[in-house]
C-alpha cells in the first residue's frame, strides 16, 4: 500500500466519526461582532474577537522566504501530489502552518529548530542546504527520522520529535482543505435510501411487515415529490 493510501485508510474512521462545525448561526456571530465595534464577515463563521484576532495573526510574519521554502519541499515531500489531487502545497499547507505557529507559539521553536537541525545534517551528509539537495537526497535525510529504530528504552532525537510534529502539521492541515477532503471521498452526513428489513431475513426469522402498517410508512419512490396543500390547509399530495 503506497504512503498516501495508508494516509487516507487511517482519517477517513476519523472523519466519518464526527464533523466540523463552523458558524451554526452566521447571524449570531455578525451580532456579537456589531455589539461589540469588531470586524464583521459574512458566512465566516467566527465571532468578532476571532475574526481580528485572526486579521491580527495574518498581518505579521514569522518564517522567512528560505525557511518557507524548506517548508513548502517537506510538506509536498511528506504529502506529494498523485494522479487525481494536487500536492500538500497545492491545499496551501505552508501557509496552514504558518499561521498555527502564529497562533499557538509552543509550536515556534520546535519547527524553526527543527528546519535548523535538518539543514545542519544535509549539510554535513551532502554539504547542501536542504531544499537544494536532490529528492533522493531529501528522502533518504527523512527516512532516518520518519522510520527510526523502534526502542522504548531510548528517547527520540529532535530529528524525530520533529517529524512527527511536521507529519501532523501536514496531514491536519491537507485533510481539512477541500482538496483533502475530496481526496478521501468523505461526503459528510447524507441520506440514504432505507427500505425495511430485507424479504431473506424477515423469512428467515418467520417475521412480516403488516400491510396496514407499510401503508403509512414513507414511500421511498416519492420521496423527492413536494407536499401540496389546499387553502385551507389540507393536504392535496
Amino acid at each position: 500500500m503506497r504512503r498516501r493510501d495508508t494516509i487516507k485508510t487511517l482519517l477517513v474512521g476519523s472523519l466519518a466519526g464526527g464533523a466540523i462545525l463552523t458558524g451554526c448561526d452566521p447571524d449570531h456571530n455578525a451580532d456579537l461582532a456589531n455589539e461589540e465595534g469588531l470586524p464583521e464577515i459574512d458566512g465566516y463563521g467566527r465571532t468578532g474577537k476571532e475574526i481580528l484576532r485572526d486579521e491580527q495573526l495574518n498581518s505579521t510574519e514569522y518564517f522567512n522566504e528560505a525557511e518557507l521554502s524548506m517548508l513548502a519541499v517537506l510538506c509536498d515531500l511528506i504529502l506529494p501530489a498523485d494522479e487525481k489531487f494536487g500536492s500538500a502545497t497545492d491545499a496551501g499547507v505552508p501557509e496552514f502552518i504558518e499561521f498555527i505557529v502564529k497562533d499557538i507559539p509552543v509550536h515556534q521553536l520546535p519547527i524553526r529548530g527543527g528546519m535548523m537541525w535538518l539543514n545542519n545534517r544535509s549539510n554535513s551528509e551532502f554539504n547542501l542546504e536542504f531544499a537544494v539537495c536532490s529528492e533522493a537526497q531529501q528522502k533518504s535525510l527523512l527516512d532516518e527520522i520518519a522510520y527510526p529504530p523502534e526502542d522504548e528504552e531510548v528517547e527520540p532525537g529532535p530529528g524525530v520529535v520533529f517529524f512527527n510534529l511536521m507529519r501532523n502539521l501536514v496531514l491536519t492541515g491537507y485533510y481539512t482543505t477541500k482538496i483533502g477532503i475530496e481526496s478521501l471521498g468523505y461526503k459528510g452526513n447524507t441520506p440514504n435510501v432505507w427500505d425495511g428489513v430485507p424479504q431473506d431475513v424477515l423469512d428467515k426469522h418467520g417475521m412480516s411487515y403488516d400491510k396496514e402498517w407499510l401503508a403509512k410508512c414513507i414511500d421511498q419512490d416519492t420521496r423527492t415529490d413536494i407536499a401540496e396543500w389546499d387553502s385551507e390547509g389540507n393536504l392535496v399530495n
